[in-house]
């Protein structure tokens, strides 16, 4: 193989064609991007999940004793379960300037952009690095660029301005809402449905608790607080997935769901959890227990990520706008790993291309308009790292 020679419909083809679903390992993709940058003399090291099977990849293309400008990526991508797609969503497809395929948006284009610009930047000779940062498990809470970041946190060379390439149609991103998952679990008493007076129907409390999630996600539409710039421009709640119940003649035990808080950057989500909590303990245990005092309802956090707020002067924005020609920035609802750079002290910005409309669904797209963009967004940055 002539790595060199690798452009970035081949490159995507590569990286579409693992089938990086969370639920299953990214090793794979990840290896071969390590051998890729080896062929091009670039050193990587792989930072692992806990149990080895991912891992993220970092490395660092110029001097190794400056901080530079990280170009940040993940490589999972959601699962194609139950979704009618008209191509095989692993096999990258092109058609009316557009490629199709799972991840070509979201987001494994930017990483293809990035990596066949290699060979360029080793080339030129660069005043200050471009670190590489691929992670694991970033749609399920950005799990993996977790290890990443502790890792990093101590060198002397941690990047001081990160670009996050999630797709904003190559707009200059400044903020985005923050993410918290959180899973409720009722425990009832099981009966025969005709004596309902001895059970308590974990799926009837369960509900109730659904409601009132539905009434706090009203107050949040009606009452904000807003933010203009978001779409939708107040914080969400939403229940996702609910599981109970086991025949329509044996009152229920057991209910489970799992909602999700999508707050507005400063927005308390630890005061409308407790809200949630307050509301079942004093208004759904106490008829539970009535009943059967062994019934309970417990709230857990499964996973959490902040927001991100980069000042519109901020250098990063300043840097990123200069590279894309915008003279606008946004802000985006849907989460991303910017929030974690940034709390880590590394400032932020989201630009990448493709449009999140076109993200998670089947037939996903990416127009190729998009794509030149974004390489002529690098190339601007290469010329702006190089040496005169």
């Amino acid at each position: 193989m002539a790595w060199a020679a690798i452009g970035y419909k081949e490159m995507v083809t590569r990286l579409v064609g693992f089938d990086t679903t969370s639920r299953n390992s990214n090793l794979a993709l990840i290896e071969f991007v390590r051998d890729y940058l080896d062929t091009h003399k670039v050193a990587s090291e792989l930072v692992f999940a806990e149990d080895g099977g991912k891992a993220n990849l970092y490395a660092t293309i110029g001097p190794q004793d400056q901080s530079g400008i990280m170009l940040s990526g993940h490589t999972d991508v959601v699962p194609i379960d139950d979704q009618n797609w008209h191509t095989e969503p692993f096999k990258l497809v092109e058609k009316d300037a557009r490629l199709y395929g799972r991840g070509t948006c979201d987001m494994k284009s930017f990483i293809a952009v990035v990596l066949t610009q290699v060979p360029e930047l080793m080339r030129r000779r660069l005043r200050e690095p471009i670190h590489l940062s691929f992670s694991y498990d970033e749609e399920v809470g950005c799990i993996g660029v977790r290890r990443l970041i502790g890792v990093l946190a101590n060198r002397p060379n941690r990047p001081r301005l990160c670009i996050v390439g999630e797709p904003t149609s190559m707009q200059v991103g400044v903020g985005h809402k923050g993410k918290h998952t959180l899973r409720c679990h009722v425990h009832g008493y099981e009966a025969h449905s005709s004596q309902i007076h001895l059970g308590v129907n974990a799926i009837e409390a369960a509900a109730e608790l659904v409601a009132r999630l539905k009434e706090m996600a009203r107050r949040k539409r009606d009452q904000g607080p807003f933010d203009s710039d978001f779409d939708p421009p107040y914080s969400s709640i939403h229940t996702g997935t609910i599981h109970g119940g086991t025949a329509l003649n044996i009152v229920p035990k057991d209910c489970e769901f799992d909602f999700e808080v999508r707050p507005l950057p400063g927005d308390d989500v630890a005061a409308l959890v407790a809200e949630l909590r307050d509301f079942a303990a004093n208004r759904v245990l106490p008829e539970m227990r009535a009943v059967r005092p062994e019934t309970a309802i417990v709230i857990e956090e499964l996973s959490s990520a902040p927001g991100l707020n980069t000042a519109v002067d901020a250098e990063v924005t300043q840097l990123a706008a200069a590279l894309s020609g915008e003279n606008t920035t946004t802000k985006v609802s849907f989460g991303t790993e910017g929030g974690l750079f940034q709390a880590a002290g590394i400032p932020t910005v989201i630009c990448g291309p493709g449009s999140i409309d076109q993200a998670h669904k089947p037939d996903e797209y990416i127009d190729l308009d998009q794509v030149a963009r974004c390489e002529a967004f690098l190339g601007r940055l290469i010329d702006r790292l190089s040496r005169r």
